[in-house]
């Protein structure tokens, strides 16, 4: 054997000791993207039945929001009905009320102004 030989053989075996330390830290890269994996797929898993539910919370969210835009708007015809309710009892009751309140008034200065001028003219 030469001495070419003999380097080569030692280099034949450096390569294979470098390659046996190699292996050991691919195959376990090769265990964690196999972990990666199964955690995806069960990720995946989970995921969907959770958007079914999304879906039908939303659309019961959906029909709960229609009733109550009904009522609001029953609420909102009450209100009306109410403020055109007490504008026509304002008008039927307030313009008698008013004008009795006036009159009334009116008879009390007579009066009140009946009795000062009958004591300011025996005064003098």
């Amino acid at each position: 054997m030469t001495g070419g030989d003999i380097a080569g053989l030692i280099a034949a075996g450096v390569f294979a000791i470098l390659v046996a330390l190699l292996a050991v830290p691919i195959f376990k890269l090769g265990k964690v993207f196999d972990e990666i994996r199964v955690t995806i797929r069960q990720i995946g898993d989970g995921t969907t039945p959770l958007i079914d539910e999304v879906t039908t919370t939303v659309a019961t969210t959906n029909t709960q929001l229609g009733k109550v835009d009904g009522i609001s708007s029953n609420i909102s015809d009450a209100t009306a009905n109410i403020s055109a309710l007490s504008s026509l009892l304002a008008a039927t009751v307030g313009s008698p009320v008013i004008k009795i309140a006036a009159f009334s008034y009116g008879v009390r200065q007579a009066f009140a102004g009946r009795d000062k001028s009958v004591r300011a003219r025996r005064s003098r």
